[in-house]
């Protein structure tokens, strides 16, 4: 499947529009993270323990996404954005959210 930021693919021609697809997860932090980006904010530094649970959290997005896509038969997603929200004390969710596109083949 391609996924772009951009409302086309390079070299390649939209075919159909299928529509709006979505894709999002929610991940909780635990007490582990909590803990470790405790000491980073007494510390400083980058607070790596975030940063790799929003990064799965955005995969995990991601590939629902696509497979709603998939479901709809589409090649593409394109105008892919990316939503990040609390939804309570210690979680966080992430919002993948694109257009389904159907694209030319070679010979049309």
């Amino acid at each position: 499947m391609i996924v772009v930021t951009t409302e086309n693919v390079e070299g390649k021609e939209v075919g159909q529009v299928l529509g709006m697809v979505r894709g999002n997860a929610v991940r909780a932090r635990g007490i582990g993270y909590d803990f470790m980006a405790g000491i980073k904010n007494i510390t400083g530094g980058a607070v790596s323990e975030y940063s790799s649970l929003l990064r799965d959290t955005r995969e995990d997005a991601t590939q629902n996404m696509i497979g709603e896509a998939m479901a709809m038969g589409a090649d593409a997603i394109v105008s892919t954005r990316y939503n990040t929200s609390s939804v309570g004390q210690g979680f966080a969710e992430i919002l993948a959210y694109g257009t389904a596109v159907k694209l030319k083949s070679e010979m049309e």
